[in-house]
């Protein structure tokens, strides 16, 4: 995104390996910006559109897609990442709303560049050409030990897993130190906080730097 000015929105995404908690955390994030007088708008990734949820059930949920290639679903995500750039986030921003997005453009680096070993020219291509100019202004990384994360999956009881949340646990380490290195190689951009807080410190954590970025 361009700089920001006094009508422009932000756009917030929300990062972490299956388990951290965003959803939870956006929740109580999307409520703390509304009590403070922001219009807020939630979305999520993959989905967030009519044609972004139908792509979503193919890359989580249909049996279709049990043997889907890794370029396949890069180029699956990018699709409902541009549907959703185009017809909610750069709406909303330019119309001075926040958006809180669980997950974006980083997910696709980690998961299918650092994850599913594409390589990074092509997976930093296909990011661009989805997202256009509309990047995050700020991207909260939910930091969590991926046994941890992998342990929290299995215990929900309320879900069956996606098909994300059935990999192994050194898929899941890939994740998370794909994260940390692009947090480490852009420190002015992201917020990591540790996912093994009680719900109300990490609330609070995440709410204290966002406070300081954007109100």
């Amino acid at each position: 995104m361009t700089e920001n000015d006094d009508t422009r929105g932000f756009l917030i995404s929300f990062e972490g390996s299956e388990g951290s908690g965003k959803s939870t955390q956006i929740s109580r994030i999307a409520d703390r910006f509304e009590d403070a007088g922001y219009e807020v708008i939630v979305t999520r990734e993959p989905g967030g559109t009519p044609i972004g949820e139908e792509i979503r059930h193919t890359l989580m949920h249909a049996a279709e897609g049990h043997n889907m290639m890794p370029e396949t679903e890069l180029l699956l995500f990018a699709a409902s990442r541009a549907q959703l750039v185009r017809e909610v986030i750069l709406p909303a921003v330019e119309a001075g709303k926040i958006v809180l997005c669980d997950r974006f453009m980083d997910s696709t680096t980690v998961y299918q560049g650092v994850a599913r070993n594409i390589q990074s020219e092509p997976v930093h291509m296909i990011n661009t050409f989805a997202v256009g100019e509309t990047k995050p202004d700020v991207t909260v990384v939910i930091d969590l030990d991926a046994e941890v994360g992998l342990q929290r999956v299995k215990h929900r009881a309320n879900d069956l897993p996606d098909r994300m949340e059935k990999e192994n646990i050194e898929f899941y380490q890939k994740v998370r130190n794909g994260y940390l290195m692009l947090a480490k190689a852009m420190p002015e951009r992201f917020i990591v906080v540790d996912g093994e807080l009680h719900r109300d410190e990490l609330e609070n954590a995440i709410w204290k730097q966002l406070r300081q970025r954007v109100i």
